[in-house]
Formats: structure tokens, sequence, C-alpha cells
């Protein structure tokens, strides 16, 4: 399934959420820009190698936590990615507000990471990649507009079906395919999809949308008048 934009207006600008897709714009540009030896030496150094955060064997790693949700993989990885944020984080940072929302999504990231880390705590291969904080981000969606609409093509063997499902049923769908994903990749220490950072993203955000959500507008007070009190239309409170 494919997501093609939600029928979810926003009422503020997503500064953060721009921030966000310009950053990892960036990077990815001026890191696909460097020679074969370049772009590993990058990848490695500021890539997530969880080998390097259990062992223990670097105590600077932990900063790649942090600039390893920035980094991407290749082409489709970046556009995919950045597709899914540009969809739906401008909504989750309306309701939030810029800085909370800042703070969730690495909050978010964090726990991808540590997620990944846990199941794979001796792999060698570095993870980059904001998909972890996005599947945050994603679980915030679904908290706070689990009926908004969502523009989805969906691919039927050769053909092409539009569809519009509610953000529920596309969120739910796409978490059990990447927990199936993740079950299956168990005792598998190569390179590939980090399916258990997206799931650890994921459930974190479930858990810290109700901490950074903001609350909704207390519904507006109605008094009852009694028939014998109500005017016409027409009328007005004037008093002579």
């Amino acid at each position: 399934m494919i997501p093609i934009r939600d029928l979810n207006p926003t009422r503020s600008t997503p500064w953060v959420n721009w921030a966000i897709l310009v950053v990892c714009g960036l990077i990815f540009l001026w890191q696909s820009l460097l020679p074969d030896a370049g772009e590993r030496d990058f990848v490695f150094s500021y890539g997530l190698v969880p080998r390097n955060l259990s062992g223990g064997y670097d105590p600077s790693a932990w900063v790649t936590v942090f600039t390893s949700m920035f980094m991407h993989g290749g082409l489709m990885h970046v556009a995919g990615n950045l597709w899914f944020l540009h969809i739906f984080g401008d909504n989750v940072e309306d309701n939030m507000g810029s800085a909370r929302f800042a703070v969730f999504y690495l909050l978010c990231g964090v726990a991808a990471a540590v997620a990944q880390v846990l199941v794979q705590p001796m792999s060698q291969v570095p993870m980059v990649g904001a998909s972890g904080a996005i599947a945050g981000v994603l679980a915030a969606y679904l908290v706070l507009f689990p009926r908004a609409k969502v523009v989805t093509l969906i691919p039927i063997v050769i053909f092409l079906q539009w569809a519009e499902l509610p953000a529920l049923l596309f969120i739910a769908l796409w978490f059990v395919l990447q927990f199936f994903n993740g079950v299956t990749s168990i005792g598998h220490a190569g390179g590939g999809v980090a399916y258990w950072a997206h799931i650890g993203g994921f459930v974190a955000g479930l858990v810290l949308v109700f901490l950074f959500r903001r609350p909704l507008p207390a519904p507006p007070r109605v008094q009852f008048v009694p028939p014998q009190f109500r005017r016409a239309p027409w009328q007005n409170d004037n008093r002579w």
C-alpha cells in the first residue's frame, strides 16, 4: 500500500516537520556526492553500529543514536521515509506544537535504536534511517486521528486500485507487516530493513503520544432555555 495523501487539513505551519525533511534530504544529497570509500567511512562513523553500543567498544557511539536518524541508505530509502513523514508528520506537529513534536520525534528515534540494539546486540552492520522515529509519528497519528482518511494506492496483481482507508486501518496494517517481518528476521545478523527499530519506535509513539498531545478543547457549554423564554430568530435582546 502506498499512501498518496491524507484528507486531514492542518491549522498551523509544520516548521519542525519541514526542517527534518530538508535536513534529511540535504544530508543524503551530500552523502551521495561522496566517493565510495568516503561514503563508507561516513556511514560507519555516523551510522548506529549495535556492537559498539552493547559492547562498550566506543563511548562516543551514543552520538550515533541521533546522527543515524538523519541518514539514509539509498534513494528509495530516503524517498519512502520522507514521503511518509510529509503525509503524517504535519498533523501530529499541528496537535502537539512544534517544540513538543521535536522532542517526541527524537525520543521515538532513540527508542527505535534501543529496540534494534536489544534484538541484534552484536551486529556490526550500521543502521541508518529516520524510519524508527517516523514509526512513532505514525503511532501518534493513529491515536490522534484514527478516522482520518488516507488516499491509498493498492497494487492488486498487475492492477492499481485507489481507496480511501481510515488511518486506523492503514497504519494498523503497516504495523502488522513490520511485526511479522521483525519476528521472521530474528537470528539474521546481515543487512536489510531494521524492522525492530520500526516496532520500537511505534510502541514508543503509542505511549509518548499521551504525554505530548495537547488536550482537546472542551465542548461548548449549552444552556437550556425553557420554551416560554425562547425568542424568534427575528427578535433581539434590545430593551426600551
